[in-house]
């Protein structure tokens, strides 16, 4: 069963939640953008009393703050009645239509306060818990620019409004994988590397950029937009409940804020490869 099916829903409205999706992940990126080289205020999830404490992690900054209000009043304004679930703000319960937003205005944000060039916004719609739209502002892309890959369940993977058909060059011999972690094995049959966003990893594995990538225990709002886009190019995706692998099904009905699973995503052999390693 493809995850992000959704046949019960009208082509229109799907269509509509994707453009939706792009709107606000591009309204994101351009808060991003126009933060860059200011002195932002930072505070921290994660810290102790000491200046130097190694204990000081997952920062938020000002710009994920305002960015996750606009996100939450675009959508108060034309769907008042879905659900959101945002990494920043307290959630809005999820309507009787099933429909909830998953939104991550800065994926990568310790990358993105310390200046490193590498992160994204994530905004992903969710059905009775199925990803079915999503789009992913990135700082970077296979164009060597800012732009938003998007996608809805059922429809072709885009960049910026444009049909997008991953071509990896056939001369490489050994790719890319997006890890978690430390390096697999040289054994492997790609090389790794550590992005520090998912969301990022989920767009260049569906943009042919990464052959594979996995995740451990992500949060949803990390990974719902991206893995629409992840299904839109044909790869697979694997979720890994009780120590057993299996194909995704989708987030469940379990509250949205708990679901935490690890995920594997790519071309279905090499993905296969991946969390057999993992």
């Amino acid at each position: 069963m493809n995850p992000t099916a959704a046949p019960d829903m009208p082509p229109a409205l799907l269509l509509e939640l994707e453009e939706t999706a792009l709107e606000l992940a591009r309204l994101a990126g351009t808060e991003i953008v126009n933060a860059l080289g200011r002195s932002l205020t930072i505070r921290y999830k994660t810290f102790d009393d000491a200046e130097d404490s190694p204990l000081y992690r997952d920062p938020v900054s000002e710009v994920d703050q305002k960015a996750e209000h606009l996100i939450r009043e675009r959508l108060a304004e034309r769907f008042g009645h879905h659900g959101i679930l945002g990494e920043e703000l307290e959630d809005s319960p999820v309507g009787r239509d099933g429909l909830l937003w998953a939104i991550d205005p800065i994926d990568g944000t310790t990358n993105f306060v310390n200046g490193f060039p590498l992160f994204a916004s994530s905004i992903g719609v969710l059905s009775h818990g199925r990803p079915v739209a999503g789009a992913v502002w990135c700082s970077t892309s296979h164009a060597l620019r800012p732009g938003v890959y998007h996608a809805h369940a059922g429809g072709p993977l885009n960049f910026d409004g444009e049909k997008l058909l991953a071509r990896p060059n056939p001369a490489v011999r050994r790719r890319l994988a997006g890890m978690p972690h430390a390096p697999m094995s040289r054994s492997q049959s790609w090389d790794s590397r550590k992005t520090g966003s998912a969301a990022i990893e989920c767009a260049f594995v569906a943009a042919g950029l990464l052959q594979v990538a996995g995740f451990v225990r992500p949060n949803i709002w990390d990974v719902a937009a991206g893995l629409v886009l992840v299904s839109a190019s044909g790869g697979s995706i694997y979720a890994k409940t009780q120590e057993e692998w299996a194909r995704f099904d989708g987030f469940g009905t379990t509250p949205a804020r708990s679901w935490r699973e690890s995920l594997v995503i790519g071309d279905d052999e090499s993905a296969g490869a991946y969390y057999r390693a993992f």
